[in-house]
């Protein structure tokens, strides 16, 4: 069942799951990373920046007063958004927008951005009990990296390729399992 959740797609399932061998499938909650860096829509661009560089994310949650998800900031939308008023040099953008290369100007004014200027604020989400298949094929038809996990509309964790990989080694690793 496809729901929705703040105008985004929200992936949800209810009724139990069989994997191929007939075991009870995975879910999002079973891999999900449950420790995870969020920010607010009035934080300062490159404050989110260097908190997905610090904590080695995707993207980031981007979380009302409520807690509520209003949008993501992921690693794409830093470097595909014309809003920027920038065309970086490149290659290395990055080194030019935090100040190591010539452009002042266009600095300063991308420092002055907030990251709800640069969100995406339709996150493709799933919910905890939504199998990993299906989790997958979410991805896949988004072409994005990681969802964000909601239970009741609160983020919860995330899902990433990391977590897919982790998961994956550890049912090689079961017997009876690979």
């Amino acid at each position: 069942m496809l729901g929705l959740d703040n105008g985004g797609s929200t992936l949800q399932s209810r009724k139990p799951a069989r994997d191929f061998d007939g075991r009870q499938a995975m879910r999002a909650s079973d891999i999900m990373r449950r420790s995870f860096a969020t920010v607010k829509p009035e934080a300062p661009l490159l404050e989110a920046l260097h908190l997905l560089l610090e904590t080695n994310q995707r993207g980031l949650p981007v979380l009302d007063d409520e807690g509520a998800l209003v949008g993501i900031i992921a690693e794409g939308d830093f470097l595909h958004r014309r809003e920027l008023g920038v065309t970086y040099p490149e290659g290395c953008w990055l080194e030019w927008l935090l100040g190591k290369q010539e452009g002042e100007l266009a600095r300063e004014r991308t420092r002055g951005l907030r990251v709800e200027a640069v969100m995406s604020r339709h996150p493709v989400c799933v919910d905890e009990n939504a199998t990993i298949d299906a989790v997958v094929k979410e991805m896949d038809v988004y072409q994005i990296s990681q969802v964000p996990v909601l239970r009741k509309r609160k983020v919860v964790g995330i899902v990433g390729r990391m977590q897919m990989l982790t998961a994956l080694a550890s049912c090689l690793g079961e017997p009876g399992r690979a």
